[in-house]
């Protein structure tokens, strides 16, 4: 169905190919997942298959690429319409049209199908992606995860033969998630319909492909095999396969399940241990202040001789925010200490961005207060406030102005009164080996949000909030960012992240806070909460639950 034949790629501009003599084959009803570090080409194969590369993108093609016969350099875009449906990272970018259910139908319009087979397909796309109580909502009201739903939806509801899916479960709740994967797994297995997607949390994705195409380096020769055999040469892989490896486990278990029925040993040995934090995290920081205890399930955690009175980065009560006629928080409280890491979780459209908006002074409040390092947010000056509190939002694009690297850098240490240099210094931790003249827009999506979030932290603002911050990051790039924010905490910065990453969660949160239907329904230490919930908890906990491990780095140092 997906051919490549000796497929290379060259933007204008560049000094090497994007990806070179790529070669493989895709049959139908097959679901191939493609994987590797991030910057490796991932974005520009997806691309290469619905002829958005190089007729939109632009670049030269050598070699071949067919798509159920038909040749993409002599077919555009939207002679492969009828077969090949795309969904790119960013949802907002592909939408046409003003609410759900129009986007649903304008694939449908434009094929020209009869309107009685449209209405059907919408009811069932609706349905399938539980959608239905969205249907009349304008896009731009929905959350990133609703509009990533959506945007799935618009090409399923054309029944293409092929899906191109990049990154399809980045912005959405693991339950969402669960459930998007499950109807993909439906269409394979009960259509014949071909799947190529990249996705870089292979947690949620790798049992579910029949094949892995790994791309190891740029411009460097696939590996194309089963699931279990690619991760176990694979230089990016997920927590269950960190976890076998450490084990010494053989074959490497991929799901939950597998690892758990030969965990039993690993479980003995760990018994008589108790998990501690790895050095520099949230754990080793000075002990969180004292909180209200209003909606809170697990009680706060704080050390003997802290202070009643210490001062708080931020401080939310009874916050009620209404986005038309949403009530999108309802009376809703959160503290925010000196040196707190705090995760926002919860499912798609629970309040978790609109929290992070409240806190930045982009929405004004219905009702209740907001204070950031003790000035209303939404009544301070611009320019007042950047030095208290600094937002990554979801959509980095939002932020980049410039046309270069360099040229956003040098304007991030301007307006944060920085030393030249200090964005610069920043970018060079969170992507190494990005030059100083590319283009924001050359970046893939998760280079952006590095990049993004260096031109925040030029300002150092005791308040850092991040909305999504591992979307688009591999392994590696979400490490080095990792390492990052806790050396920031450690300096007594305050961070509040909105994630559905439940391995992040895990790895970096002091605080786990989960909201449901705008309200607060959960405030406690990240190991309570996160391992009292099937759907929060990570995968090292489900393996070896009922003993409360959170992270890999936890078994390594406590097996030594």
């Amino acid at each position: 169905m997906i051919r490549f034949e000796d497929v290379s790629v060259t933007y204008e501009g560049a000094a090497e190919p994007s990806v070179r003599g790529v070669d493989f084959e895709v049959p139908e009803g097959e679901l191939v997942l493609l994987v590797g570090p991030s910057g490796v080409g991932k974005s520009t194969l997806l691309g290469a298959v619905g002829g958005l590369v190089p007729h939109f993108t632009g670049g030269t093609l050598r070699g071949r690429v067919t798509v159920a016969g038909r040749d993409t350099r002599t077919h555009k875009p939207r002679d492969l319409a009828d077969v090949v449906g795309t969904v790119g990272q960013d949802p907002l970018s592909h939408f046409v049209t003003d609410t759900v259910e129009e986007e649903l139908a304008y694939g449908m319009e434009s094929l020209g199908l009869a309107p009685e087979v449209m209405r059907r397909r919408v009811e069932e796309t609706l349905d399938l992606l539980g959608l239905a109580a969205l249907r009349d909502r304008p896009l731009a009201t929905l959350s990133g995860g609703q509009q990533q739903r959506v945007a799935i939806g618009s090409v399923l509801t054309a029944h293409p033969d092929v899906l191109v899916l990049d990154e399809p479960t980045s912005a959405l709740d693991p339950a969402a998630a669960e459930e998007v994967l499950a109807v993909l797994q439906r269409l394979v297995h009960d259509l014949g319909t071909t799947i190529l997607m990249a996705e870089h949390r292979l947690e949620r994705v790798v049992h579910y492909a029949d094949r892995v195409l790994l791309l190891p380096a740029p411009g460097a020769a696939p590996v194309l095999g089963t699931p279990a055999e690619v991760m176990s040469v694979s230089p990016v892989f997920p927590p269950v396969v960190e976890l076998g490896r450490a084990a010494g486990w053989s074959p490497l278990p991929l799901t939950v399940r597998d690892a758990r029925r030969r965990a039993a040993d690993l479980r003995e040995r760990l018994k008589e241990r108790q998990p501690q934090e790895p050095a520099g995290t949230p754990a080793a920081l000075p002990p969180a202040p004292a909180r209200p205890a209003a909606r809170r399930r697990f009680p706060a955690r704080r050390a003997a001789g802290t202070p009643d009175a210490a001062p708080l980065a931020a401080e939310v009560r009874d916050l009620v925010v209404r986005r038309g006629r949403v009530t999108a928080l309802r009376k809703a409280g959160l503290t925010v200490g000196p040196g707190e890491t705090i995760a926002l979780m919860g499912r798609n459209g629970a309040g978790k961005s609109t929290l992070l908006s409240a806190l930045v002074g982009l929405v004004e409040p219905a009702s209740g207060t907001v204070r950031t390092g003790g000035a209303v947010p939404h009544r301070t000056p611009p320019r007042e406030l950047v030095r208290r509190v600094g937002l990554v939002p979801q959509e980095p694009r939002d932020l980049l102005y410039a046309d270069t690297v360099a040229g956003e850098c040098a304007q991030a240490d301007r307006d944060a009164g920085a030393e030249p240099g200090t964005c610069r210094e920043l970018v060079s931790r969170l992507l190494p080996g990005v030059a100083d003249e590319t283009h924001p827009r050359d970046l893939s999506e998760g280079q952006r949000l590095s990049l993004a979030l260096a031109v925040i932290l030029a300002a150092r603002p005791p308040l850092i909030l991040l909305d999504e911050p591992t979307r688009g990051l591999d392994y590696a790039a979400k490490a080095r960012l990792v390492g990052l924010l806790r050396e920031l905490a450690a300096e007594g910065h305050s961070i509040v992240l909105a994630t559905h990453d439940v391995e992040l969660a895990a790895e970096l949160a002091h605080r786990v806070v989960l909201l449901a239907d705008g309200e607060v329904i959960a405030d406690g230490p990240a190991r309570e909460v996160v391992t009292s919930s099937p759907s929060y908890a990570p995968q090292v906990a489900k393996i070896l639950a009922p003993q409360q491990w959170l992270t890999v780095a936890q078994v390594r140092k406590a097996l030594g």
